[in-house]
């Protein structure tokens, strides 16, 4: 539940973000007649992520043996790639009101009300379709409840974003999104590492070392798991946030360390150039 609320949170703050900006520019400028078509973009790409995400549930169900575990590999892989591509271009974006400012202007002035809608309605979609694909892969490295978490951290987000635009609350969007970077680096390292271990388990990728460790305590004698076993409550927590593995095979210690590092100096490098820039205009 922990991880489907840090995820579905993190996204839909963004829709909600971009929304807001959106409203508040179209209110500032006086152009609420525009209204109708962001409220009409923002339901049809609701609409399509749930349609989405029923096509791909669906299509995952069918899947078994050697076909479901090579799925979810590629899934996680795939949602690791995509939660990438999110945090470092949200590193970049120190001035991103201001750019979805100019574009909502653009096409105000040339009486776009489809390019309006598009680029509300892209916006809203693609952070819908990246939460289907984070949650699936989520669901497949932890057995939590992930609808609730999710409609708790769309319900959460969407009053924050209220609060940021309409309230009179400040809140430090940048320290925020620092620390939901790093708990989603964590979680990224995560996919990788359990989608490499799906991938081995269905024979694509050779097992080099199959356990560098085994530190999973022994199962209780009524059948349940201790603590921090890698089922066990605190463990499975763990496993679902950080990717915890209590008897990982070497390729996912390896992907894990690797993964971290290179994002770790792909952010110093971007917060250097994002310095660098201030330094120059100043």
């Amino acid at each position: 539940m922990i991880v489907s609320f840090i995820i579905t949170f993190r996204e839909s703050l963004e829709a909600a973000l971009i929304v807001g900006i959106v409203l508040s520019y179209l209110v500032k400028t006086k152009q609420t007649a525009y209204f109708n078509v962001i409220f009409i973009a923002i339901a049809s790409a609701i609409v399509s992520s749930i349609v989405g995400a029923i096509l791909f549930f669906s299509i995952a169900g069918g899947f078994t043996g050697i076909a479901e575990k090579s799925f979810e590999g590629i899934t996680m892989l795939i949602g690791a790639a995509l939660l990438t591509t999110m945090i470092l271009w949200m590193m970049k974006q120190s001035h991103i009101a201001r750019k979805l400012e100019e574009k909502v202007a653009t096409q105000i002035a040339e009486a776009h009300k489809f390019g309006l809608f598009f680029l509300v309605f892209i916006s809203i979609l693609r952070e819908g379709i990246e939460t289907v694909i984070f949650l699936a892969s989520a669901s497949f490295n932890s057995s939590d409840n992930n609808l609730i978490g999710a409609l708790i951290g769309i319900s959460v987000a969407i009053l924050l974003g209220y609060i940021i635009f309409v309230g009179s609350k400040k809140i430090n969007l940048k320290k925020f999104f620092t620390i939901t970077n790093v708990l989603l680096i964590l979680f990224a390292a995560g996919l990788v590492a359990h989608g490499l271990h799906e991938l081995q388990e269905a024979s694509i990728i050779p097992i080099i070392m199959e356990h560098v460790w085994d530190i999973n305590p022994p199962v209780n004698p009524d059948g349940s798991f201790p603590l921090f076993h890698e089922n066990g409550y605190i463990g499975s927590i763990l496993k679902g946030l950080f990717g915890y593995n209590g008897n990982p095979s070497f390729i996912e210690v390896l992907s894990y360390l690797i993964y971290i590092s290179v994002v770790i100096l792909l952010w110093i490098k971007i917060d250097k150039n994002i310095k660098n820039k201030v330094d120059l205009k100043r």
